[in-house]
Order: C-alpha cells, then sequence, then structure tokens
C-alpha cells in the first residue's frame, strides 16, 4: 500500500511535527507530547543519519509518500535545474491530493487523498483518481457535476478555515481550482530542513 494506514499519532510524536492533520491525530500528540515507546525520556541523542533519517521520514509521511515514489520524485527533481531538495518539494507540492488540501477543499491531506481515488474531481474536463498526479499550470480541477458532491464540498469549504496557497485561483461557488502559476519555494507547506533529506537520498 502506498501510504501509511498505521497509529497517526505516534508518527507525530515520534517526528516531533503534526504531520498527519485530523482532529484525532493532533488531539492524541497533544495528550502525549514526548516520543513514543517505554522510557521516551532516556533516548540516546539521533546520529547524524538518525536525523536526516527523521527530516526524510518527515517528508514521506507529510505528502503520504510510499519509499518507492519518494525516490522516484528525487530522481526526477535532480535531472532538472537547480537545488535538488526544493525541486522535490515543489514536485510535493504540485500533486493532486496536496493541491486540493490547500485549496481548501479538504479538511485534511488523508481526506483529499481519498476524494481524488473516489473519483470526485475533474482535472480539464477529465476524471481523475490518481493522487499522486502532478498538476501543471493551467490546469483547472472542478468538482464532478453531481449534486451530492456539490452539496459535500459545498460544507466542506465552508468548514476549512485555512489560507488557500497563492499560486491557486479558487472559485468556490463552482467548486474550481486553477492552477495560475507553478509554486516558489516560499510557498512551500512543510518545515524541514530538505538538505538533510537529499544527503540521505544521495546515499
Amino acid at each position: 500500500m502506498a501510504h501509511y494506514t498505521g497509529p497517526k499519532a505516534r508518527i507525530n510524536r515520534r517526528l516531533g511535527i503534526d504531520v498527519y492533520d485530523s482532529s484525532g491525530a493532533v488531539r492524541a500528540s497533544r495528550r502525549r507530547p514526548f516520543k513514543p515507546g517505554m522510557h521516551p525520556w532516556r533516548r540516546r541523542k539521533l546520529t547524524p543519519y538518525g536525523l536526516a533519517l527523521m527530516e526524510k521520514q518527515t517528508v514521506r509521511h507529510y505528502y503520504g509518500l510510499s519509499e518507492k515514489q519518494l525516490r522516484r520524485f528525487f530522481a526526477k527533481s535532480s535531472r532538472k535545474k537547480g537545488n535538488k531538495g526544493e525541486n522535490l518539494l515543489l514536485m510535493c507540492e504540485r500533486r493532486m491530493d496536496n493541491v486540493i488540501w490547500r485549496a481548501g477543499f479538504a479538511k485534511t491531506r488523508a481526506q483529499a487523498r481519498q476524494a481524488v481515488a473516489h473519483g470526485h474531481f475533474l482535472v480539464n474536463g477529465v476524471r481523475c483518481k490518481v493522487p499522486s498526479r502532478i498538476i501543471s499550470a493551467g490546469d483547472e480541477i472542478a468538482v464532478r457535476d453531481r449534486e451530492n458532491l456539490k452539496t459535500q464540498y459545498t460544507k466542506l469549504i465552508e468548514e476549512v478555515d485555512r489560507d488557500v496557497a497563492e499560486f491557486l485561483g479558487v472559485e468556490k461557488s463552482e467548486f474550481k481550482i486553477k492552477i495560475t502559476r507553478l509554486p516558489v519555494p516560499d510557498e512551500i507547506s512543510l518545515p524541514v530542513d530538505i538538505n538533510q533529506v537529499v544527503e540521505f537520498l544521495s546515499r
């Protein structure tokens, strides 16, 4: 299975960041704000390798990537001009599920991933069921023209209180998301030491 389905609060506690943003996972993380395990305060200091591994795992869990997907994305980003790490994160930001989450059409990234997999959205008029699809500048994402889906997303959009990413143009009344341009490094939503991730993946 491509994405993690185990205890999400445990991952949040281990990484020290709410990579899983469902209300249950966040609540559980707040109740026990320390590392998982029997003796969390006795843990030894992480080695440079351990720190780099943690940063890599943060990227994986935040964007819902398998190890294979992450390495494939890294290989693609390495062939482009510019900073490998920034290229990797910018590619992740353009994933279909992440775009829907950043547009405010889902409460969590997991919910956005499930919505795409269930075929709730069209890309340029064609139904898309691939959450990992990389969206390009000029693409238009729209909720399918079904009454039950429009009722569902009307409620979701009203409930989500999150700033829309600046590279997206959202028409909430028409249930449409327009990718006006490609994201830039300042718009990456994940705070991570990407140089350590690059070093780890380059081993």
